[in-house]
């Protein structure tokens, strides 16, 4: 039975990190779906939500502001959800931008107060730390003129920086642009970046009051009803990547969210997800993940020698490498393998708590850009 848990978890982990990647990456050259993309220009309503943004949203609504796009085809629409800084006081400068300020209840009902309100044909949804290009929304635009696609989302593109750790983790994150491009190039994505993407406004749903994951839910609805959500490369947000520390608040609050997304949206493990063995196999396989880690830890130690001694040191080799990252120089060549080590440990354990974040209100996981 050791030796059953030990290979089967093993095979696990050797799909989700190396043979899915490999399948995707096959899947994305054979068959490929192109988007039929057509210039057109709809009325569009920016929406962004905030709550305590003082410090950036100056800078986001002159990039707003600065879409290569006819000023009288869109109208902005900021949500204030109980910000307590001087988030209103500054966007009450700026002539024909409406507010509308909340008490705070989180950044689904922001987005709900929105729907309300908003007037535009497609809803642009946008965070407001992140700088917008300005030819980012003729881009996305352009892929909403083909009329099988409901949601179009944009590439976060990260500023080089001078922080060490900040480049270690935009490694993970261009991983994770690979994925998402080819999952669009075969049909869809389930999510979006919700620093920056648009949707129909007819397909726009309100969200449940408590939902964790809004650039995820938002877009299920048109992804069931048929009609694809996916990647515009050209569509581009400027962001500098969070230090290890904040990418791991931020994996805990997304793990978090597909929990309580499964519970809301129990579709995605059935058959009317016709991109049920992608889900299963990037988002939820990977939350798995450290568990068949453990398992295989485990039985490891009813293996036969000298197999057991193996698999158990090259377990504690790769947890030895995450642990010496702090004392390994930048410029010393092992800590390529240290800091991959460690970034890889710090997600595996941001699964591991974002199940018990899970039991935490949405409304609390919605705080301040750092």
């Amino acid at each position: 039975m050791a030796i059953l848990i030990f290979f089967g978890s093993v095979a696990f982990v050797l799909y989700i990190l190396v043979g899915y990647p490999l399948l995707l990456d096959f899947l994305a050259r054979h068959y490929t779906w192109p988007v039929k993309k057509r210039a057109i220009e709809p009325f569009v309503t920016v929406i962004l939500p905030v709550h305590n943004g003082a410090r950036w949203i100056a800078a986001k609504l002159d990039s707003i502001l600065k879409l290569d796009y006819p000023r009288h085809l869109f109208d902005i629409l900021v949500v204030s959800d109980g910000s307590d800084d001087s988030t209103g006081e500054i966007v009450r400068r700026y002539q024909g931008v409406r507010l509308l300020e909340l008490p705070r209840g989180g950044k689904a009902r922001a987005i709900n107060a929105a729907l309300a309100v908003a007037s535009g044909e497609v809803l642009l949804f946008t965070d407001v730390r992140q700088l917008l290009d300005p030819a980012c929304l003729r881009h996305l635009l352009a892929n909403l003129g083909d009329p099988e696609v409901g949601v179009v989302t944009g590439e976060i593109r990260w500023l080089k920086t001078s922080s060490a750790e900040e480049a270690d983790i935009s490694a993970y994150l261009r991983v994770e642009h690979w994925l998402r491009e080819r999952l669009s190039q075969i049909d869809s994505l389930l999510g979006v970046a919700g620093a920056l993407y648009a949707i129909r406004r007819e397909l726009a749903r309100p969200l449940p009051p408590d939902t964790p994951l809004d650039d995820v839910c938002i877009a299920l609805g048109p992804f069931f009803a048929g009609h694809r959500v996916v990647l515009e490369k050209l569509a581009v947000a400027f962001d500098v990547s969070n230090p290890l520390h904040g990418e791991f608040r931020r994996k805990v609050r997304t793990i978090a969210g597909l929990y309580q997304t499964l519970y809301a949206y129990p579709a995605l493990l059935g058959p009317s997800n016709r991109m049920w063995l992608h889900f299963v196999s990037h988002k939820l396989g990977r939350v798995l993940l450290p568990f068949f880690l453990g398992a295989a830890a485990i039985s490891a130690f009813w293996l036969p020698s000298p197999w057991s001694r193996l698999a158990l040191a090259g377990q504690a080799g790769v947890y030895l490498l995450a642990a010496v990252d702090f004392l390994v120089p930048q410029s010393f060549p092992l800590k390529r393998l240290t800091s991959a080590a460690r970034t890889f440990i710090a997600m595996m354990a941001a699964a591991v708590c974002g199940l018990f974040v899970s039991f935490v209100p949405p409304r609390t996981l919605w705080k301040p850009s750092a």
